[in-house]
């Protein structure tokens, strides 16, 4: 039994890994908005895997407001919360409450249920620049980054690729300081966050969701961060809408190429 166990795990996953090495859509980051945009891509029938460095995806949805595991999500958004299936009570004034943990795992569901691929434990070293494009992924195991180990990396070729790295805006950064390229944004670089300012937050988040890089997107909150606009805290509804547009984008993208 030990056997077959370690066997079938081992089987099993390396044919997940090789029919993911090419794929329509790379999407760096498991919050709320690249969880989203894997399901849409998915349900578009394009070939969709997300990698998460965190051994759970689902970002800071998870802790609600200061680990107050509930959420608030926007009238404007509450058709993605209605179409995929997850529980909600009224606030007022337009406004939602969720149970985190149940939407995020609905989120998980969702987007794997529709077709889109997880791979957990993974960080991103680096990208594939080809003819001033981002054509995929430099992937490694997340400890071997975290422990700066020196092990070299494999590839994930992609068509598109999501930078949905949260505050930090991982991808954007990187492909602008390596290189030295100018991206989409008021400076050409990736501005950095403001502070709070919710419903500014939440109108930009989506606005800003857009290719910043042939072949390169940005949701959520690294949208706003490249642009230099604000953050919004434990209000869901502009990174729901932002993953459903990405999704869109890229899809465009994908069926011009």
């Amino acid at each position: 039994m030990e056997k077959l166990v370690s066997l079938g795990i081992v089987e099993s996953y390396f044919e997940k890994l090789k029919s993911n090495l090419a794929l329509d859509a790379a999407i760096v980051g498991g919050g709320p908005s690249g969880l989203v945009a894997a399901y849409y891509l998915a349900k578009a029938g394009k070939k969709v895997a997300l990698f998460e460095r965190k051994l759970a995806p689902g970002g800071g949805m998870w802790g609600g407001a200061m680990m107050f595991n509930e959420i608030v999500v926007q009238e404007e958004a509450m058709p993605i919360v209605k179409e995929l299936g997850i529980r909600y009570k009224e606030l007022g004034g337009g406004a939602y409450l969720l149970d985190s943990v149940h939407a995020t795992s609905a989120l998980i569901y969702k987007a794997t249920e529709a077709g889109a691929t997880i791979f957990n434990c993974y960080s991103i070293e680096d990208v594939v620049f080809h003819d001033n494009r981002v054509n995929g992924l430099v992937v490694n195991w997340a400890p071997v980054v975290r422990e700066r180990m020196h092990v070299d990396p494999l590839v994930i070729m992609a068509r598109t690729t999501l930078d949905g790295t949260g505050h930090d805006c991982e991808i954007a950064t990187l492909v602008a300081r390596k290189n030295h390229v100018q991206l989409d944004t008021p400076t050409g670089g990736v501005v950095g966050e403001r502070s709070m300012s919710v419903v500014e937050a939440e109108r930009t988040t989506i606005e800003n969701t857009k290719e910043i890089y042939p072949g390169l997107f940005v949701s959520g909150m690294a949208s706003n961060g490249v642009s230099g606009s604000f953050r919004m805290g434990p209000i869901f509804g502009g990174m729901l809408l932002s993953g459903r547009k990405a999704a869109e984008l890229m899809t465009a993208g994908i069926d011009k190429l």
